[in-house]
């Protein structure tokens, strides 16, 4: 049975490859970027298209209303959007971090206030956000991306459970090094980076198995990443000291 499936940050990397698959799936899908109408991305793919700022109140709600309004609701909404910037303490700027914070996790909360009530009515939905295996433990130099995405999985764990008991799915995709503009940024080696293609289909197999709140991959990297986190800091930070 086809679904109907909304990605938000779907411009390119991974949100496009994903917006593929689910087309090619036969599911219905809106696809969102702040200028959704005239990006390039989506020619020749079957969906829908939405602009919306998700650092914005107003374009936020306009744009959940338009996107809901196509087909009358939507059964998966994906956050996807992100940025990113990598910043040594000497090279801080706080516009990075309030824009890291903004896209990163306001922009979801944004999107969240405004989907969760319109689920509710439907009876049903399934919220995806898109956070990083940087959320288990803060990193040298990457503090202004994974601080914002360790409130974004801390929000969905409150969440889930209220969410859960009003018949609506919320899950967290937890992935490592995907290659993509952003992490062209890095000059550092990524372990383990993968094409946004590959990470795409981990996902969409992720999303077609039974409910579970947390896709995580690939299975070394998160590992070493999770284990950073139990760790006594005092081992944690011995390790973590090794990257600078």
């Amino acid at each position: 049975m086809s679904k109907i499936v909304w990605i938000i940050g779907a411009s390119s990397g991974i949100g496009l490859e994903l917006a593929k698959l689910f087309v090619q799936n036969g599911d219905k899908v809106i696809v969102t970027s702040r200028d959704a109408q005239n990006a390039k991305a989506f020619v020749g793919i079957n969906v829908h298209k939405v602009s919306m700022d998700v650092s914005d109140i107003a374009s936020t709600k306009e744009g959940v209303k338009k996107a809901w309004e196509f087909y009358g609701g939507i059964d998966l909404c994906f956050y996807n959007a992100g940025v990113y910037e990598s910043m040594k303490m000497q090279e801080w700027n706080i516009e990075h971090f309030i824009s890291m914070n903004n896209i990163n996790y306001l922009g979801a909360l944004r999107v969240i206030t405004e989907v969760v009530p319109l689920f509710e009515l439907q009876g049903h939905g399934r919220m995806v956000c898109n956070a990083s295996i940087s959320s288990y433990f803060g990193l040298p130099y990457g503090g202004g991306y994974s601080a914002p995405k360790a409130a974004l999985l801390n929000l969905c764990e409150s969440l889930q459970p209220e969410l859960k008991a009003k018949n609506i799915e919320l899950q967290v995709i937890n992935h490592g090094f995907v290659k993509t503009r952003l992490t062209a940024k890095n000059s550092f080696e990524m372990p383990q980076l993968m094409e946004s293609s590959e990470a795409a289909q981990k996902i969409f197999k992720g999303l077609q198995k039974p409910y579970r709140f947390e896709i995580r991959f690939p299975k070394f990297l998160t590992s070493v990443l999770y284990l950073l986190k139990v760790l006594p800091y005092s081992l944690s930070f011995a390790l973590t000291k090794k990257a600078l």
